[in-house]
């Protein structure tokens, strides 16, 4: 499709016939006339009855929503961004003032490399209602994000008369989140699934073991350097693995992180990280750590194959995908031995559950003079440095499915050589060859010549990381999330083949975050001006503190008043209507204080993501971590 700078009624006119619709990513459409269809006047969502129980077979999750799944969260998402009721039902045919989802298993939609992809979708808009057509469940439900952004960027929040087909240019789109190195509770997860869902991207990969990075792991320090196992099992064969119940996921977490993820398209691809950064491991089982560097597994010891095969074993029926990750990065011991490994590794958890695996690049996958071992070809590898493979002559041209995840992307929390967010430069502009839009086929920024041709079948897609090489350091969880939230979009319609260009990014991308349904990542607050909520504690009137700002966000008490405002007792509170705030704000709170019950553990201020206390000094707890200030506060004396 071929863009143009001339906007015309919510839609970028190609030419005279061909338009594409405004969303992220992109979306091919043909206008047929001047009628539109309001899509704040939609009634209900009708679901095929052909289809209702129709799902997805061949995406990566084991756990597929069927069509009217997919319909139902499509009407809690319209109920929230249009503010009215959507019913759904099931029925034959689309009626006035509806959306009718059916699915067309006769049409062929292809990707960027000509293969067939059941993520494709036509969406057809009349006057009167809209119908989409999957080549899936999927697919229809990628349509529907299709039409939620139309209801928040179409010109009245109406799409025009027409047709279009749409389909992804590849099939594995997404970003992985370190939960080894920081803990991020089991909402957040969810919440980032919504997220990334809204912009279609489907994976989300979580990396679930590890330990930050110090100059040497030896025998004097290995215990006491940060390592984590996120994933909690009552299991006697597991047991002293995971240490720390409070910051790790049970089956029920992940069961529940992987179907509300799935219910929004996305599929949840965990990671067992062996045989390098594996300190975690080694701390529990010393005996088969590699001599020099603890943070890695010996491979040649008799127990660490089965020490690992126990590991998978436990936790592979967690897992609903059909691929998972078993890290293999940065290895720095023998590669024969590390080949045999991921070979051995590979053979089991497809003997054992029928899945396949992914790798993250560390040596060459074929045998050659220093090594007379080759990686299996059925094995997909992620390539993230150069340092260690060039992706397109050590495993494209040896016919290995590969994934995009180079470092051009990376971000390391709190990490000087990394950026602190996604380049979106690099999205509109990364492709050496004429400096175009980059595309998961782009490898190399510099060199067109190391990049394969974008329908080369053995891409598979892109995923980018967000690592935290040193522990849990964020301020609050929601970090992560304000790290990615302008790349995310960028990424998304170059990882499904759009043409998004940087001023329609700008333009559009505001509008749609103040609208993404089932999630507040951003911790917004409506406010009808400045200052969101204004209590003088002087004055109230009974269990009820009356909000001064006009937003009517009056507090509930359970204090009793003084003469010069309320008494607060470890026995009693004042409650907001909100439990959090994004950033940015400024929070003014007057206080006499009179005594301490603990001087060393006072909350003054309980929220959802963080809690401001005196410990003595002034505190701000967040993310498992105490952030003290230079500053105490003494009794009878003021604090503002």
């Amino acid at each position: 499709m071929r863009t143009c700078p001339s906007l015309l009624s919510g839609l970028l006119l190609a030419d005279a016939a061909l338009a594409q619709l405004p969303g992220i990513p992109t979306v091919p459409f043909k206008v047929g006339g001047k009628k539109t269809f309001k899509l704040d006047s939609v009634a209900k969502i009708i679901v095929d009855t052909r289809y209702t129980k129709a799902t997805d077979a061949s995406g990566l999750t084991l756990i597929p929503p069927t069509l009217h799944d997919f319909g139902a969260t499509f009407a809690q998402d319209l109920q929230e961004v249009l503010n009215k009721t959507v019913t759904v039902i099931d029925g034959d045919k689309r009626e006035s003032r509806t959306i009718f989802l059916t699915i067309d298993s006769e049409r062929e939609y292809l990707d960027a490399a000509r293969r067939s992809t059941s993520e494709g979708y036509t969406i057809v808009a009349e006057e009167d209602g809209v119908t989409i057509r999957g080549a899936s469940s999927l697919g229809a439900w990628w349509g529907t994000r299709t039409l939620l952004q139309q209801a928040i960027l179409g010109d009245h929040g109406a799409i025009p008369a027409g047709e279009g087909d749409d389909a992804p240019g590849w099939s594995t789109r997404g970003m992985m989140l370190d939960c080894g190195r920081h803990f991020y509770p089991k909402q957040f997860l969810i919440d980032m699934c919504s997220y990334i869902s809204f912009f279609k991207q489907n994976t989300f990969h979580i990396h679930l073991s590890d330990n930050t990075i110090v100059p040497t792991y030896t025998p004097d320090n290995y215990n006491e350097t940060y390592a984590r196992f996120r994933l909690w099992s009552d299991s006697s064969e597991v047991s002293g693995l995971a240490k720390y119940a409070n910051e790790s996921y049970t089956k029920d977490d992940l069961e529940d992180i992987q179907k509300k993820c799935a219910a929004r398209g996305v599929t949840v691809i965990p990671e067992i990280e062996a045989p390098g950064h594996c300190l975690p491991i080694v701390q529990w089982r010393p005996q088969i750590g590699y001599r020099g560097d603890l943070s890695l597994l010996n491979i040649s010891h008799p127990d660490t194959i089965p020490t690992m095969k126990t590991i998978w074993r436990e936790f592979l029926p967690w897992f609903h995908s059909s691929v998972v990750s078993i890290g293999a990065d940065e290895y720095k011991g023998p590669e024969e031995d590390y080949k045999k490994f991921v070979n051995e590794m590979s053979a089991f958890i497809n003997e054992q559950a029928n899945k396949s695996i992914r790798i993250w690049g560390t040596f060459p996958a074929v045998k050659h003079d220093g090594s007379s071992t080759t990686v299996d070809s059925n094995i997909t590898i992620q390539h993230w440095a150069y340092l260690f493979d060039n992706p397109y002559e050590d495993y494209i041209m040896n016919n290995y499915s590969v994934i995009n995840s180079d470092e051009m992307y990376y971000i390391v929390m709190k990490d000087g050589p990394y950026g602190r967010t996604v380049n979106t430069s690099t999205t509109f502009t990364g492709n050496p060859d004429g400096h175009g839009p980059w595309y998961p086929n782009i490898f190399n920024l510099s060199k067109p010549d190391q990049n394969p041709l974008r329908d080369n079948q053995l891409i598979e897609g892109a995923i980018s990381p967000l690592w935290n090489d040193h522990g849990a350091n964020t301020s609050v969880y929601s970090e992560a999330y304000c790290a990615w939230r302008d790349g995310i979009p960028a990424l998304a319609d170059k990882h499904w083949g759009g043409n998004l260009t940087q001023g329609q990014y700008s333009s559009w991308l505001s509008k749609l975050l103040a609208k993404i349904p089932d999630q507040n990542l951003e911790r917004r607050i409506p406010s009808t001006q400045s200052t969101i909520f204004s209590y003088d504690m002087r004055k109230f009137d009974g269990g009820s503190v009356t909000d001064k700002s006009g937003n009517k966000y009056d507090a509930k008490t359970t204090c009793k008043g003084a003469d010069d405002g309320i008494s607060m007792s470890p026995n009693c509170d004042i409650t907001t209507p909100w439990s959090s705030k994004g950033r940015n704000y400024n929070l003014t709170l007057t206080l006499n204080i009179d005594k301490f019950l603990d001087e060393t553990n006072t909350t003054l201020v309980l929220g959802s993501d963080s809690i401001l206390m005196l410990t003595p000094n002034v505190t701000l707890f967040a993310s498992g971590t105490y952030y003290r200030l230079n500053k105490t506060i003494l009794c009878r004396h003021g604090f503002a």
